[in-house]
């Protein structure tokens, strides 16, 4: 993070929130995990609407009316990108001077910083894969395993701002292919192929990708990323995991508020969540009695990604699809196209169960990922 950030937050005590949705809150959480003598003084939004009155009993401001603020106090800019530049000259106008947009490098290090801390606490490990050193660097010596990210792609994703080029051990699959027919591009693998779930794609989202390299990929390693999300790996990532003998890459651990599993019933149809529960209660006893304590945190596992050993994958998605093939069955089809996405959702949290329920017998490293515009 930018030396100037450091230095406002290490001499600061109170500051102002821009923001008042899920990235104000995680900012908030992290702040005061990572600094806790700084008190956020309230929230800034540009209007009432969606947005509570106040937020772990700090108000929030509406910043189109006349606002009497301590504009000598620092502000956090938390939310989407887009909207930064907008907000910097709203508060500008204001008198504010200091002004701190939480970009994906500052996020990545509250992230980082975060994890680290709370992992410290509880006595678990917080190992970085780029923290970790290859000891076979011998040039042009190949890897003793095979390994490869399938890279989900749908036809409806727009062309990238953001130059990118698949690396060597990436590879697309055209998600949700059995809806759009004959779209896929020439040698390029389709989701629809053999044993598939792609006609499910508009609610599973990139989890019809995953299903197929389960039933169809025979690497190795095996890995899950998007068209505009991907890790950030070392070039030898692949020895690394050899070396250390890694069980699993995962990113790292967003914090969301105010828990996993209330985030979920504030966001989305909480009768779906309830139902997740008791599936989990008479089905994996052994497993609610872990969700409730999960759920009842802040880490989560986000945006379905990882890379694993093959046998790994393999017990991850016979443990995963079941459940959630029981809650979209109960939760049947959703009006709106973005609350239909709701298995994607729900996996989210499941896959942060199902490593939390083998931190112990997995060999975990972490890496950031990136996201392209």
């Amino acid at each position: 993070m930018d030396a100037y950030v450091k230095q406002v937050l290490s001499e600061c005590s109170r500051l102002y929130i821009a923001g008042a949705q899920s990235r104000a809150k995680a900012v908030t959480g992290y702040i005061t995990e990572l600094f806790p003598d700084i008190s956020v003084e309230g929230y800034l939004a540009d209007s009432s609407e969606g947005n509570e009155s106040a937020i772990q009993g700090k108000p929030v401001h509406i910043i189109s009316r006349h606002l009497v603020l301590d504009n000598s106090l620092p502000v956090l800019i938390a939310t989407k990108g887009i909207y930064h530049q907008q907000i910097s000259q709203q508060l500008q106008k204001m008198g504010f001077r200091v002004m701190i947009p939480v970009t994906p490098d500052i996020d990545t290090w509250f992230r980082n910083k975060y994890v680290k801390k709370v992992f410290q606490k509880e006595n678990r490990s917080f190992t970085r894969l780029d923290s970790l050193i290859s000891k076979r660097k011998v040039q042009g010596q190949k890897n003793i395993m095979d390994a490869c990210i399938y890279m989900a792609k749908s036809a409806a994703d727009k062309p990238l701002k953001t130059a990118y080029e698949c690396p060597w051990y990436e590879k697309p699959v055209l998600a949700g292919a059995a809806l759009e027919p004959g779209l896929s591009e020439p040698g390029m693998i389709a989701d629809c192929m053999g044993d598939n779930i792609s006609h499910k794609n508009r609610q599973y989202c990139e989890l019809t990708v995953l299903y197929w390299i389960w039933k169809h990929a025979s690497n190795d390693i095996i890995g899950l990323s998007h068209y505009r999300r991907h890790f950030i790996l070392p070039d030898d990532w692949v020895q690394r995991m050899e070396t250390e003998q890694i069980d699993v890459i995962l990113p790292v651990p967003a914090y969301i508020a105010p828990s996993i599993g209330d985030n979920y019933k504030e966001r989305h149809d909480s009768s779906d969540w309830e139902y997740l529960m008791q599936y989990l209660q008479k089905n994996h006893p052994d497993d609610y009695q872990l969700a409730k304590r999960v759920f009842s945190g802040n880490l989560y596992l986000t945006c379905n990604m990882l890379i694993a050993r093959k046998e790994v994958l393999n017990e991850l998605c016979g443990w995963l699809f079941p459940i959630l093939d029981a809650v979209v069955q109960h939760g049947g089809k959703k009006a709106d196209t973005y609350a239909d996405r709701y298995p994607g959702f729900v996996s989210e949290r499941l896959v942060t169960l199902f490593f939390e329920k083998h931190w112990s017998h997995y060999k975990t490293a972490y890496a950031d990922k990136i996201f392209l515009s």
